[in-house]
């Protein structure tokens, strides 16, 4: 029965080659990538080998390890992967659940993932031949960290498939995974900035100290302990390291059992009533246009994804500033104008969102004047309160309410002149985006450089226009405080411009090219 899971991984990646040849491209790059990543790991554990600093190299591979066993729990909860294995795909079958169990727990080992890691242990359990006993327990270790790294896998592989079957519930985790990362990076740079040469080696020995008695890096200090002559701390974790395993096992048994006979989650519907925003505004066409995009920006997870990202985009720009020394005065001075350089570049490829839904308004007839502007207004429900209360925020940590207007004028400019360049560039260059019911993280390929080139031309555009406002409250915060009155006129002159210019082509280009943005929107 194993033998049969076992062939069948490998005609399922046997498969993978007899795509497009860009695609089997992709598989080829991403197999030599691993085996090269493979190699240069077995080549550094050799290394180790004829090192005698025997702790600090047991304190690093248990920080590191454990790095690695937490990336095989999280990455399918929080990112999600193609299950191919999928239990429920073998309930009508009638294979034994044990059977089932150990066969596609076997069938996991068939890989790129599994086969860098199995090559990486193979160098660790050379790392630690520094006589029998160590050898011994390495290769124990090594079989039991394998183990737990494939059936890990397996029950989160499993569990984002059972239980986070719905697309909300998938946007979610992904959702969740990026305010992980958020928080992760003030570790990160912690971790830069840390003197190394005085405090590094303490630093390792304490979270290894930690992680060494847990389930994430127990196995993985077990030969390191043994090669510093504490067999009794060694054994201590060979058995947390051999429970981690036996405690997955039951789960991934009972998780099986429970597949084979359970559907997938289903979505619930949600009933709603009256129509919503399409009453709340005018009843006109740009009214009805900007209360289908305030409903897009509210239920499509497209929109409001990169809404949670705006704000974050600042923590992490501002964070490494901050350890690096800069006065937080003038960092807080930052995040309004960063907010709505992103805010604005949101809308640059607006069209290619609606997807077919575009013919609607082709085959309507509504003036693109209406389309432009109805479109903007969401951004303009957010922007205003943003840059209101936003730069009073700023400018109240900063300290002195004289930089108010300049604050004001350069983050108006900067939003102004990025929903005029979208205005434009939504009409005229839509490129290939996620389809409507997508996952909000995937991107299709596009057929060129065209969305590499749209996305810089929009997103570097509003701050080019907005440098006469930037210099004039650069001046008013290191010169004289006037300035930021020329500020605040410039910033509100020259976005006032630019959103009024990039209306009137973005009108003008929708009108003459409805068919060419159906055809865009059908090829993608």
């Amino acid at each position: 029965m194993v033998a049969q899971f076992l062939g069948l991984k490998l005609r399922l990646l046997a498969n993978l080659f007899r795509r497009s040849p860009w695609q089997v491209v992709g598989v080829v790059l991403g197999l030599i990538y691993g085996l090269l990543v493979a190699a240069a790991l077995v080549a550094m554990l050799i290394a180790f080998r004829f090192v005698d600093d025997v702790g600090t190299i047991r304190d690093g591979l248990i920080v590191v390890g454990s790095i690695v066993v937490l990336g095989f729990i999280l990455v399918p909860l929080v990112f999600g992967v193609d299950d191919s294995m999928d239990p429920r795909k073998f309930s009508t079958l009638g294979i034994p659940t044990k059977d089932l169990c150990l066969g596609l727990a076997v069938s996991s080992l068939v890989g790129v993932p599994a086969a860098t890691l199995t090559l990486v242990l193979l160098g660790t359990i050379v790392t630690w031949s520094r006589g029998v006993g160590e050898t011994l327990f390495a290769i124990i270790a090594a079989a039991l960290l394998l183990g737990t790294c494939m059936l890990a896998s397996r029950v989160s592989t499993s569990i984002a498939a059972f239980l986070l079957s719905t697309r909300r519930s998938r946007e979610f985790t992904g959702i969740v995974g990026i305010l992980l990362i958020v928080m992760i990076t003030p570790v990160v740079v912690l971790l830069v900035n840390v003197d190394w040469s005085k405090y590094g080696l303490d630093l390792l020995g304490g979270f290894a100290a930690i992680l060494g008695w847990t389930p994430l890096g127990a196995a993985w200090a077990v030969p390191g302990d043994a090669a510093a002559g504490d067999w009794g701390t060694s054994f201590l974790r060979l058995l947390i390291a051999a429970g981690t395993l036996y405690l997955l096992w039951l789960a991934w048994q009972g998780l099986v059992a429970r597949m084979l006979v359970s559907p997938g989650r289903e979505a619930q519907a949600r009933a709603y009533g009256g129509l919503g925003w399409f009453d709340r505004m005018p009843h006109n066409p740009v009214g009805a246009i900007a209360a289908r995009s305030i409903t897009y920006w509210g239920r499509d997870p497209r929109y409001w994804v990169s809404l949670i990202m705006i704000p974050i985009v600042p923590v992490l720009v501002i964070l490494p500033l901050a350890v690096a020394g800069m006065p937080i005065e003038y960092l807080a001075l930052v995040p309004v104008p960063l907010m709505c350089v992103f805010l604005g570049w949101t809308l640059h490829n607006d069209v290619a969102y609606d997807h077919t839904a575009i013919w609607l308004h082709v085959v309507s007839g509504p003036r693109g004047f209406a389309d432009r502007v109805g479109r903007l207004v969401p951004a303009f429900f957010v922007g205003i309160p943003l840059i209101g209360l936003g730069s009073a925020i700023s400018v109240s940590v900063y300290g002195d309410w004289a930089v108010l207007p300049g604050v004001l004028g350069v983050s108006t400019c900067i939003l102004l002149a990025g929903l005029g360049f979208s205005s434009y560039t939504s009409a005229r260059f839509p490129y290939p985006a996620t389809k409507p019911g997508d996952s909000p993280f995937a991107q299709p390929q596009s057929s060129d450089t065209a969305a590499a080139v749209i996305q810089s031309f929009t997103f570097v555009g509003s701050i080019i226009v907005a440098l006469p406002a930037i210099v004039c409250a650069v001046l008013g915060i290191f010169v004289d405080p006037l300035w930021n009155l020329p500020a605040l006129y410039w910033g509100l002159g020259i976005g006032f411009v630019v959103l009024v210019g990039g209306i009137w082509l973005g009108s003008r280009t929708f009108e003459r090219r409805g068919p060419e943005m159906l055809s865009s929107a059908l090829r993608a």
